[in-house]
C-alpha cells in the first residue's frame, strides 16, 4: 500500500473513533449514517476500509444493528461499496467530490454562565471535583475485567446497588438493583418508556403546565400527550381519561409549581391506574432538596411498584453534565425493558458510572446533598429578602426545591403578561422563566419562575432589586 493510502486509512481510523452519538438526539443509525456520510463527502477517504461492524459497535458502544444499518443505508446511497469477503470500503467513485476548501476555523466561543434565576441550575462550583477525578481515576486506572467486558444495558450493576441504597434510605423506597435501568437522561427515559412499555399511538396524560420538552418528546416517540391542567393541589385524578395507557405525574413538588400532591389524590392516581390498566410515571426530579419537615411517600412507594415507574435524575443534584438518570422498573416490566434494550443497547455512557457507584457508597452523595441543602435553603432565604413586596409579586417560603413561583401582585395583574417580564428580564440580564410558557392548554396561569440553587446569595441580592426597578417601571402589555 502506498504511504499517502496508508496515511488515508489511518486518518480515516482516527476520525471513527472520534465519533461521537447523543444518545438524547435523534436514532443512533441515523446520526451514524450522517457522521459517516459527512467524512465520505470530505473527499480524502476515497477507497478506505470500514471496521467491521462488531468492531465498531464495540468502540460506539453501540449494538451491532445501529452500525449494519447505518452501513447499509450508506451502500444503498453509494457511498460505501461492499466486497465480498474483504468487508466495506468508501467508494472510490465519486468525482463529483472536490477537497473542500480549508478555512480557518472560528475560535469556539466560550459557554455562557447561567444568568440569576434561570431554574433547575445546580452550583457546579459546589461540584465535589476532587473527590470525583479521585473515583474517576481510581476506576479506570486499573479498570475491573467487568468494564472492559460487554456492558449490562441496565447499567454498572454497583452503580445500581447504590441508588437503590440512596432511594431506600432516603425515599423509602424498596426496590432491587434489577428493577433499575440506568439512562441518558429523561429523553431515554422516554424512549423505553415509549417504545418497550406503550402501545403503538398510546396517548399519555400530562400535567399542565408542566415540563415544556416533554409535550414534543412524547410526540418525537409516537405517543400522543394528553394535557390535564393542575389545581392548587396538583394533578386531579378524576380527569384522568379512561382510555389512557398512562400518566406522568410531578406528585412530590410539581413542576414548574411546586405544589406538593396530598396524600389522597396520590392514591386516587393509583386506583385509576388499576382500573384502567395504565401506567403511572413518577418524576421524583428533585425531591433530595427539601429543607422543611418530611415528603410524602412516592407513588411507586405507596404502589409497591406494582404500575408505577420511579423516574429519577443526578443532573440536579451533582451536574447536568453528567447525563446519567434512572427508572426503577415493576419487575414484571424488566424482561420487556430488557428484550427492547438487547436491539437498541446502553442507554447511558459507562465512563462515569463506577465513579458515581463508588462515590456514594462511600457516603460522599449523601454529605454532598446534606451541604447543598443547607446551602440552596440560605439562598432561597436571600432571593425572599431581595424581591418586592406583595403588591408586586406573591411568593413565599417553599420547603423544597430549587426554584421559587411567584405570583403577579395586584399592581401587575392585568397591567403586563408574565412574558412580557420575562422578555424585559432578559434585556436585564436575568433568566428568568414565564409561568405561562410551560402550558399548553388554553388561559395558563400567570407568574414568574425564580431559579435560586445555582447562584450566591449577593448575586441573588442584586437580582432581585433589578427585578423589582424593572417591575416598577413595567408598562402596559
Amino acid at each position: 500500500m502506498a504511504n499517502g493510502a496508508v496515511s488515508s486509512q489511518s486518518n480515516f481510523d482516527a476520525a471513527l473513533l472520534g465519533l461521537t452519538l447523543d444518545r438524547a438526539g435523534a436514532a443512533l443509525h441515523e446520526q451514524l449514517a450522517g457522521a459517516l456520510r459527512g467524512l465520505v463527502l470530505t473527499g480524502r477517504f476515497a477507497g478506505a476500509r470500514l471496521p467491521p461492524s462488531r468492531v465498531l459497535a464495540a468502540e460506539l458502544s453501540v449494538s451491532r444493528m445501529t452500525v449494519t444499518t447505518a452501513y447499509d443505508q450508506l451502500a444503498a446511497e453509494g457511498y460505501l461499496a461492499a466486497r465480498r469477503g474483504a468487508g466495506t470500503y468508501v467508494a472510490g467513485d465519486l468525482p463529483h467530490l472536490a477537497p473542500p476548501a480549508r478555512r480557518r476555523p472560528a475560535p469556539p466561543a466560550p459557554p455562557e454562565a447561567p444568568q440569576p434565576f434561570h431554574p433547575g441550575v445546580p452550583d457546579q462550583a459546589l461540584f465535589p471535583h476532587r473527590a470525583w477525578a479521585r473515583h474517576m481515576e481510581r476506576a479506570w486506572r486499573a479498570p475491573e475485567p467487568a468494564l472492559l467486558a460487554r456492558a449490562d444495558p441496565f447499567g454498572w450493576h454497583p452503580l445500581r446497588v447504590a441508588i437503590a441504597e440512596h432511594l431506600a434510605a432516603w425515599r423509602a423506597l424498596d426496590c432491587a438493583p434489577e428493577q433499575i435501568l440506568v439512562t441518558g437522561g429523561a429523553w431515554d427515559a422516554f424512549d423505553v418508556i415509549a417504545h418497550a412499555l406503550l402501545p403503538p399511538g398510546a396517548r399519555l396524560a400530562i400535567e399542565d403546565p408542566g415540563w415544556p420538552t416533554l409535550h414534543a418528546l412524547l410526540r418525537r416517540h409516537g405517543v400522543t400527550p394528553h394535557p390535564l391542567r393542575i389545581d392548587g393541589a396538583g394533578l386531579d385524578p378524576a380527569a384522568l381519561p379512561d382510555d389512557a395507557a398512562g400518566a406522568v405525574v410531578t406528585p412530590s413538588r410539581h413542576y414548574p409549581t411546586g405544589v406538593a400532591m396530598p396524600l389522597a389524590r396520590r392514591l386516587q392516581v393509583l386506583h385509576w391506574a388499576e382500573a384502567s390498566g395504565a401506567l403511572v410515571v413518577e418524576d421524583d426530579y428533585d425531591s433530595e432538596f427539601r429543607y422543611q419537615g418530611q415528603p410524602l411517600p412516592s407513588l411507586a412507594g405507596l404502589d409497591g411498584l406494582r404500575r408505577t415507574i420511579y423516574m429519577g435524575s443526578f443532573s440536579k443534584l451533582l451536574s447536568p453534565t453528567l447525563r446519567i438518570g434512572y427508572l426503577v422498573l415493576p419487575e414484571a416490566l424488566v424482561g420487556r425493558v430488557r428484550d427492547y434494550l438487547a436491539v437498541t443497547g446502553a442507554r447511558a455512557s459507562l465512563m462515569p458510572q463506577p465513579a458515581l457507584a463508588r462515590f456514594m457508597a462511600q457516603g460522599e452523595f449523601a454529605t454532598h446533598l446534606r451541604r447543598m441543602r443547607r446551602v440552596y435553603a440560605r439562598r432561597q432565604s436571600a432571593l425572599l429578602a431581595a424581591l418586592p413586596g406583595p403588591d408586586w409579586l406573591t411568593v413565599g417560603p417553599d420547603p423544597s426545591g430549587m426554584h421559587l413561583v411567584a405570583g403577579l401582585g395586584p399592581r401587575l395583574q392585568g397591567r403586563v403578561s408574565d412574558r412580557a417580564i420575562a422578555e424585559r428580564a432578559t434585556a436585564r440580564g436575568l433568566a428568568l422563566r414565564a409561568l405561562s410558557s410551560h402550558a399548553i392548554l388554553p388561559h395558563p396561569p400567570q407568574g414568574l419562575l425564580l431559579g435560586y440553587a445555582g447562584f450566591d446569595e449577593d448575586t441573588l441580592g442584586h437580582a432581585g432589586r433589578t427585578l423589582g426597578a424593572l417591575l416598577v417601571s413595567a408598562p402596559r402589555g
